[in-house]
């Protein structure tokens, strides 16, 4: 080999050593931060994108413009067992141990996260170790606390103390003690902890796990509302009057993520998930396509299981896209697995079906029905099982409705009106049932 020839090739060389080691490149190779937002007591009439028409939500209009609205995500009607379902991507039946609690010998998708090495940060709202009276209901059992259920670090109102969440929160952060923060607002303390942690973690992966506390009840004014400095948070105070400015101020809050992503220049490598964990409070009334829908938190009609789903991904989500799959909350641990580009752990079962193809639009396993265990050992609700797709639902004690056209379930439709094809829809529902074992 001449000298031309070694001055020639030390030199392509040297430029593929800088573009192997280029920042930018290294960038590209790294998994993509994922930020999971779930608004709490959220049913999909409230969301204008969806045909809400009561309240403006121009950020989430805007997410879903840009990436792709999922017109039939299920959740289970009320809070725990929905959060149970989606941090473990198991139904109900096989290891919900009563509200307010969440198992401490699961593994969660914050565990499978730290797994996949990422970055892991929890912050809003935890009640997941359970005060007295749910220890009680669940014989005495206790549930978990974040650092055991696989974040590095959080922000959190209710893990062992109550407190306020909305002004004057008492919140729990890490290496912190509980503390109130006079004159502020939980829920502008919890995205300020979402900033920093992804400033402090551009150039890692990370995992954001954001369950809100907006826009679930006490029904108070926001920092927005002209009410707010003379709110006294001692007194107790619960008026629909003011849903509307916390619908507004939950909507800002994604605007604030999203605008932080932006700024950070990490948008291409970020998915942003945002859902409800249940129907709307049952004392809103909302309008939706010219209708009155009434929230059903805590009921299994439609109105307290349907919930808003907008995926969003820069680049690799293809913006105004429409899904009209069925998705249910186990469905997101696997996902996110997917997304992570992680391997399952053998050992893990999981109920869910992941939708990581759909969002960048490839063929995928598409779910027939979605079944539901509701047992929430809380109030005066009542336990019930099911199967349903996007029209017709099965009850386990055989009542049969078509919800698409009665919404409140008020007419059980008997098998002499059915055809043939829709009795063989029950048939399939009822193996569905049957087949269900832990």
């Amino acid at each position: 080999m001449n000298l031309n020839s070694s001055i020639a090739l030390c030199f392509i060389s040297g430029l593929l050593f800088l573009e192997c080691s280029n920042p930018e490149n290294e960038k590209d190779e790294r998994k993509p931060n994922i930020i999971l937002i779930m608004a709490d007591d959220l049913g999909m009439e409230t969301i204008s994108t969806y045909g809400g028409e009561s309240y403006q939500t121009p950020n989430l209009d805007k997410l879903s413009a840009d990436g792709m609205k999922f017109q039939n995500c299920y959740s289970t009607p009320l809070c725990t067992p929905s959060r149970v379902q989606v941090m473990t991507g198991k139904y109900n039946f096989r290891n919900y141990i009563g509200f307010g609690l969440l198992d401490p010998n699961e593994r969660t998708f914050g565990h499978a996260m730290q797994e996949a090495g990422y970055k892991t940060c929890i912050t809003g709202k935890w009640q997941l170790f359970g005060d007295k009276k749910q220890r009680d209901l669940a014989n005495g059992r206790e549930g978990t606390v974040p650092l055991k259920a696989g974040f590095d670090t959080y922000r959190l109102w209710q893990i062992k103390e109550k407190g306020s969440r909305f002004k004057d929160p008492r919140l729990e952060t890490y290496k912190n003690d509980v503390e109130t923060f006079d004159t502020e607002y939980g829920p502008d303390k919890f995205v300020e902890f979402i900033e920093s942690f992804m400033t402090e973690n551009k150039d890692s992966s990370f995992f954001v796990y954001y369950p809100m506390v907006l826009v679930h009840d006490p029904f108070v004014p926001t920092p927005d509302s002209p009410e707010f400095e003379d709110h006294d948070s001692k007194i107790r105070m619960n008026d629909t009057i003011y849903f509307k400015d916390m619908m507004a101020y939950m909507d800002k809050q994604v605007g604030r993520i999203v605008k932080k992503v932006d700024e950070l220049g990490i948008r291409d490598n970020t998915v942003i998930l945002f859902i409800g964990d249940n129907g709307t409070d049952r004392d809103v009334t909302s309008k939706w396509k010219g209708k009155s829908i009434k929230g059903e938190k805590g009921h299994t009609l439609e109105a307290g299981t349907h919930v808003p789903f907008i995926a969003n991904w820069k680049g690799k989500i293809k913006p105004n896209q429409i899904n009209d799959n069925l998705i249910d909350f186990t469905d997101f641990f696997p996902s996110l697995l997917d997304i992570a580009k992680a391997d399952a752990s053998p050992n893990h079962l999981t109920d869910g079906v992941s939708f990581y193809p759909q969002l960048l639009g490839e063929e995928s396993e598409i779910r027939d029905w979605i079944f539901c265990s509701y047992a929430p050992n809380w109030g005066k609700f009542t336990p019930k099982t099911y199967v349903q797709n996007t029209e017709w639902k099965l009850y386990k004690t055989g009542e049969f409705y078509n919800f698409k056209n009665d919404l409140y379930e008020k007419n059980p439709i008997s098998d002499v009106d059915l055809s043939e094809a829709q009795l063989a829809l029950k048939a399939s529902f009822q193996s569905v049932l049957d087949g269900m074992k832990k």
